[in-house]
Order: structure tokens, then sequence, then C-alpha cells
């Protein structure tokens, strides 16, 4: 969850405070602030420090407050707190939350924790642990409002009153039928305006978006932005009401899955904590491995480069221009591949799709070569004759070779760039993987080769 930057109190005097039991000003500081800023100012606190603030609210407050803190500060917390303690805690935390914190945590301490809280709560824990993760299943909250489909808009509202301290959201009320098969949604809206002696069924909006328990988070995430909703209900494969994923969570995969892309795409791979709280040996892991591959791929331009010497030998000038070449392919291939991972995170894209994109990237890269190849041709028709080594009709064949070079490279790289992601999403494979440097690299290859393939069609 993101953290206000606004920062109340300084962490010196949360710690005097402590250390002379000011227990009225911790008290007030605890009822007083929003969760969500109280564990952003106390983040710094051992914790035995947190635990001795925490004691100063009760234990409802408590969940509130732990919720905001980074999960592996919660992490530390649980192992730093007793056992009868946590389990008070994990019973009034929301369930899709309380689940997240237990599948970070060592079996040994889930088995031990679980017949210390309470047999519903037992029960709803092990069903959502049940999902796998980065499902609907995973993420989703059973705390909702819920109605029959046969009672009175008066009934309803009293029921409604008894849900609400429960639920995490009651904007809108799910109805079911006697199954709890998903039947149709009223909002709280329709209940206030319609006349108390309606019935529900009469005044519920039937067949409501949904997702199944087993969808993928990301596909909720793109509903619930598709529909612009607050809440969207999670269904089993029988269509009963098993919980909802609200926007909230909703948000928070999106920024999840876009920060893991934007990993991939830097040939990173993915990194649980910030980059300067991970250990040093886990970041120099993920980037070397990747590195590593990357270098390896690119002494490929070694080979060809040593297999076209004789070209070079004859004209010295074409290895004035291989940089320019192969860059150019490198970024247009960049440039498709981040716009098509985009497009296919979004849902607009899919594998079927390859013709039209190929027919699209191929026209756009033609004439994104053909307006790199003209600077590409002045480039050549500016620079001096003594620089280049050639005179005469030699120097414009260079000129031509290099305009021509540049488009063919231009297109290739655009298309490698856009279709790559498109066939490692057919395969099962993160789109995101398709990333920047993966491309360039084999672009920089192949477009060595398409450099002097030209150069010898034209210029030897």
């Amino acid at each position: 969850m993101n953290l206000p930057s606004y920062n109340p109190i300084a962490l010196p005097e949360l710690r005097e405070m402590l250390a002379e039991g000011d227990h009225e000003s911790l008290k007030s500081v605890l009822e007083e602030l929003h969760p969500a800023t109280i564990a952003e100012f106390s983040e710094g606190l051992d914790p035995q420090e947190t635990w001795r603030l925490l004691e100063h609210a009760p234990v409802e407050r408590q969940a509130e407050i732990f919720t905001y803190y980074p999960m592996a500060k919660q992490v530390e917390l649980v192992q730093a707190g007793g056992r009868d303690r946590i389990s008070r805690l994990l019973e009034e935390m929301p369930p899709d939350d309380r689940v997240d914190l237990l599948q970070e945590l060592d079996e040994e301490t889930v088995n031990e924790l679980l017949p210390l809280i309470a047999k519903d709560e037992r029960q709803d824990i092990r069903r959502l642990l049940s999902y796998e993760e980065d499902t609907a299943g995973s993420e989703m909250t059973t705390d909702y409002a819920w109605l029959p489909e046969d009672i009175t808009v008066s009934e309803s509202i009293h029921r409604l009153r008894e849900q609400a301290p429960d639920s995490e959201t009651i904007y809108y009320i799910y109805v079911v039928d006697k199954e709890g098969r998903l039947v149709g949604v009223v909002s709280l809206r329709d209940l206030i305006l319609a006349r108390p002696d309606a019935i529900i069924r009469d005044i519920m909006h039937r067949d409501p978006v949904a997702v199944k328990a087993t969808d993928d988070r990301e596909h909720v995430a793109q509903e619930l932005a598709k529909y612009n909703l607050l809440a969207i209900p999670v269904v089993d494969d029988k269509y009963r009401l098993v919980g909802i994923v609200t926007y909230d969570d909703a948000m928070d995969v999106v920024i999840e899955e876009a920060t893991e892309d934007a990993l991939r795409m830097g040939a990173v791979g993915t990194l649980d904590e910030s980059i300067l709280d991970a250990p040093f040996a886990t970041v120099w892991r993920k980037r070397a491995v990747w590195l590593s591959f990357l270098f390896i791929a690119e002494l490929m331009t070694f080979a060809a480069m040593a297999h076209f010497k004789d070209a070079v030998d004859k004209v010295l000038a074409l290895s004035f221009f291989v940089p320019l070449c192969i860059s150019t392919g490198g970024l247009s291939g960049a440039q498709a591949a981040t716009l098509i991972t985009r497009a296919v995170a979004l849902g607009h894209l899919q594998p079927r799709d390859w013709w039209r994109v190929t027919t699209h990237e191929l026209a756009m890269g033609l004439v994104l070569g053909l307006s790199l190849g003209a600077i590409g041709f002045l480039q050549v028709a500016v620079t001096p004759s003594d620089w280049l080594g050639l005179e005469g009709h030699q120097r414009w064949l260079l000129a031509i070779t290099v305009s021509t070079s540049v488009m063919f490279i231009c297109m290739w790289g655009t298309l490698v760039g856009s279709l790559m992601p498109l066939i490692f999403q057919r395969f099962g494979i993160d789109p995101g993987y398709a990333s920047s440097p993966f491309v360039a690299t084999f672009v920089d290859v192949t477009g060595i080769v398409i450099f002097f393939t030209v150069a010898r069609w034209i210029l030897l």
C-alpha cells in the first residue's frame, strides 16, 4: 500500500515518548492519525519498539496499522511477537491481507498460529490459502455485503446495518439465490431510493460482471478498469459467490505487475524489495546473470564482423557506420517491444493478432527506415572525403549503402521487437522478458549481417 509523504512526527520524538512511558501521548497519536501515517513514521522502530507502540491501541486499531507496514516489516513483527498476540491480530485483519502475510511465513509458524485462531476465521484462511498465487482467489476478500433475492428493501437495510461493520465495502451489495449463486447486484443508492416494500429481485441489476476465482489477477484488474467498478464479485465453477476484489487491491496488483514488467524489460528479473533495501548479493546476482547472458550473445557481433573482414579491409569507412546502423535496429526494436508489451498487458493484443501487428509494424518500420535513411545519406554526403578515404561515385555508393542498410535494419528491428512479445506470450512466457536489452542484442547481431550484405550488393 502506498504511504503518504507527510510525516507529522519525527522518529526521535516517538522514541522519547516510548522511553518516558508517555501513555496518553502515544494513545493520542494512535487514535488521531491515519493508520498509513502511523505506519510510515514508525517504520524505523525495531520490532520490540513497534510492539510497545501498538500496545497503546486496541487490537482492532493495531490490525489497521499493521496492514500498512511493508511485508518485510510485517514478517519481522510476527517473528518478534508472541503467538497469542499474533493470532488475535490475524483475526482482526482483512482476510486478503492476513492471507498475504501467511503466505510469506514459513510453514512451521503458520501451523503454530492457525490452531490459535477462531474456527470460522481459520476455515476462511485455509480456503483462501488453497487458491493458487496470482489468481483472483488469492487477491479476494470474503468480507462483503450480500442479500437474498426475496426480501424487501426495508429488511435489506436492517440486514446491512448488521453486516456493515464486517464488510470491506457496502457500495455494492451482491444478491444470491438459495444455493448461494450470484444472481444480481444492487447499489446502496438503489436501496436508498427504492420503496421500502419493494422486493430485491425487482430492483437488482441482473447478470453482474464477475470473475472466476481461478482467473489471473491481471484479468481481474482489467475488468475493474474496463467497467469502472469499485469492486468485482468472485465466483466458483458453479457461479456461487465466494468473495470480492476491491479496487485498492486491484491497484496493488497493477503496480506490482507494472514493476515486474519494467524490471524484466530492463533485464533485471524481479525484486521484492527496494533496490537499496535488497541484499547487495541478490541484486548483483540478478543483474549479473542477465548481463552475462546478453554479453555472451553480443559476442556474436565479433563473429559477424570477422566474417566480413574482407569488406572492411576494402572499404575502411564501412566500419565508421557500424555503430550507427546497429544502434538504429536496437532502438527501433526496443521501441516496438515496449509498445507491444504494453498493449498485451492491457489486453489490447493477443498472439492471434500477429498478422495485423506484422503488417502494421512493417509499414511503420519502412516509413521510419526511410526517414532515418535520409538522415544517414546526408551524414555521408557532408562528411569530408579525406575522412572517408573515398572519392567520386564511391562516396555516393557509400551514402546509398548506409541509407539502404538503415532502412532495412530499422524495418527488421521493428518487426522483431513487435513480434517477440507475442511469441513469448504464445508459449506461456511473460512478454516482459522480451526486454529492450534482449531485443537490442538480437538485432545488433543480425543488423551487422544486413549492413555488410547490403554493402556487398552496392559498394563492393
